[in-house]
């Protein structure tokens, strides 16, 4: 079986990049008001209605962190596509397979390098 072509891989993956990036975009901008600053406001809502408040915002905030994270990645692995570098191991150059490709597109390392 025969490496396949950036264009191959550029057909195969895209799309499918593309799809999940413009997913978690619209997932961070839906829950913008979840990750603003908790008003203190004593009056309006008690001391553990606050607590829970501020909870729920760190969580949305920690979400969204991770959330860019996979923006960051998904990102790296368009430009690569872009560049053709897309699919080859950045330390030893071999292909990394398509089975390890297909479960995760966003990999930079054959098996055997990544250890």
């Amino acid at each position: 079986m025969t490496d396949p072509t950036p264009e191959e891989l550029r057909a195969a993956f895209l799309p499918r990049l593309n799809e999940e990036l413009d997913a978690l975009r619209s997932a961070s901008a839906k829950t913008t008001a979840e990750r603003r600053p908790v008003e203190l406001d004593q009056q309006s809502v008690g001391r553990l209605s606050r607590m829970d408040a501020m909870q729920q915002q760190a969580m949305a905030s920690a979400q969204d962190a991770r959330r860019l994270g996979r923006v960051r990645a998904l990102e790296a692995a368009i430009r690569r596509i872009d560049a053709e570098e897309f699919g080859w191991c950045d330390d030893c150059g071999a292909f990394i397979g398509m089975g390890r490709l297909d479960l995760e597109p966003t990999v930079m390392r054959c098996r055997d390098c990544a250890g």
